[in-house]
């Protein structure tokens, strides 16, 4: 592993280096950190990176952000991060707060937690879709004076003792970018990672699974619900505007589920009542998942973070949560390193803090999962008697109420003190007093 003794304040121009290669309009040859990735977990790091005053560019492959909903909820401790960014009220606004989580079976309730005593001023599930999310966070990106630059793809990696350099594919043509750090916000397929040769451990689950979000008459409608059947797991949750998302295990999806096929899984495993009826799907999708965290979370100069450092069952709704988690503390440490003569000690506290807090999730979403697909009428009844049997002990559902909001991670995300008192650190830029980095360019 790079462990640089000095950091420059400014890195260095690439000198002499891919001559046939230019710079589009607006895109800087050198960066202080650039951001590999324009989901929710880089835009939530280029924010705090900008209230910092640390320089930075944020690119992604994609032309525009998805307008799919993917991701639906927030968690109570994912909400206190966002403060820092400004973000958080606004989310509130936009999302439906829930209170209970519901684990059914088709007969009944098996396990109810309850969120609304949790210890936070967020005591609740903020179901909203990962859209609305992510407009969010582009708009405060936005405000602030920042730029996402689109369609840019980081094809090459490299880095040396004094920064990184970084080849681009852009629409005007490959360019190049000097670094002093750069952060894969890039997905499970991350190059930063692979270039930073950090392993990505684990397996993928057997069964393929059905998301979709639907217009449905639904009765459960003040509460997540997750149900545990014979044929497999489902989940329901409520979404703003009238709006369900459906998650499911299948053995062999359609590519694009139907009505007809929601339909199916609902009336298969959902209340027994069966007087649930799917009206429209409004998107729909299958994929497979798999259950992987980094061998590390940094190498060097380069950093991962989000999908890029671990990827998960959607089981509990952790994935985007854990990413944004992720995305506050790298950015709390990155505006201290960038200006330190140790940069790389204060970096190192980035893997002690966040790799644990991702096993835990893994572990966490591992279990929900492995419960939901069990076999066999002795382990259904096995598991169902031992979730009614929580079900009846307040200590033990406040605890996994707990795990579930993230509000027991909470040390996992906390500054030690000698970092956070650091005088290295620097003073966020008001909001009123940041400046565009790149006046120039089209928003």
């Amino acid at each position: 592993m790079l462990h640089p003794s000095s950091t420059p304040s400014t890195p260095p121009p690439i000198a002499g280096e891919h001559p046939q290669l230019h710079q589009p309009e607006c895109l800087p040859a050198a960066t202080e950190v650039l951001i590999v990735g324009a989901g929710p977990t880089g835009m939530a790091l280029a924010i705090a990176l900008q209230q910092a005053g640390v320089k930075h560019v944020i690119i992604d492959k994609l032309q525009q952000g998805l307008n799919t909903s993917r991701a639906g909820v927030i968690h109570a401790h994912t909400l206190e991060m966002l403060e820092s960014l400004g973000v958080s009220r606004q989310l509130v606004q936009l999302g439906i707060p829930l209170s209970n989580f519901c684990i059914r079976n088709r007969q009944g309730v098996l396990l109810k937690l309850q969120f609304n005593p949790l210890p936070t001023p967020y005591h609740y599930l903020l179901m909203l879709p990962q859209d609305l999310t992510e407009k969010v966070l582009s708009d405060r990106l936005t405000a602030l004076g920042g730029h996402i630059f689109r369609g840019v793809t980081a094809t090459a990696v490299t880095q040396d003792p004094a920064g990184v350099s970084v080849t681009l594919a852009t629409p005007s043509g490959p360019a190049s970018l000097r670094a002093q750090y750069v952060v894969g916000a890039d997905g499970m397929h991350s190059i930063v990672r692979a270039a930073a040769g950090i392993g990505f451990e684990g397996g993928t689950y057997e069964e393929s699974f059905v998301l979709a979000d639907v217009r449905m008459d639904w009765a459960l409608a003040n509460e997540v619900s997750l149900f545990f059947s014979p044929l497999g797991l489902v989940v329901v949750a409520p979404l703003p505007n009238g709006i369900f998302r459906v998650v499911a295990t299948v053995h062999q999806a359609p590519e694009q589920p139907g009505v007809d096929d929601i339909q199916a899984l609902l009336d298969s495993r959902g209340p027994a009542a069966g007087t649930d009826k799917v009206k429209e799907v409004l998107w729909s999708s299958r994929f497979r998942l798999h259950h992987r965290v980094a061998n590390d979370y940094r190498n060097g100069r380069l950093l991962v973070m989000g999908d890029a450092a671990h990827v998960h069952s959607p089981a509990g709704g952790q994935g985007m949560n854990t990413g944004l988690v992720d995305a506050v503390v790298l950015g709390q440490l990155l505006a201290r390193a960038v200006r330190s003569a140790d940069g790389a000690a204060i970096l190192d506290t980035y893997r002690k803090m966040r790799r644990p807090a991702a096993s835990r999730v893994l572990a966490l979403a591992g279990r929900l999962t492995t419960l939901a697909t069990l076999r066999g009428a002795a382990k259904l009844a096995l598991r169902n008697g031992l979730l009614s049997l929580i079900n009846r002990l307040p200590p033990v559902r406040r605890r996994i109420a707990m795990e579930l909001s993230g509000l027991s991670r909470r040390s996992f995300a906390q500054l030690p003190a000698a970092i956070a008192q650091s005088p290295a650190a620097v003073a966020p830029v008001p909001n009123h007093t940041v400046a565009a980095r790149l006046p120039d360019c089209p928003s």
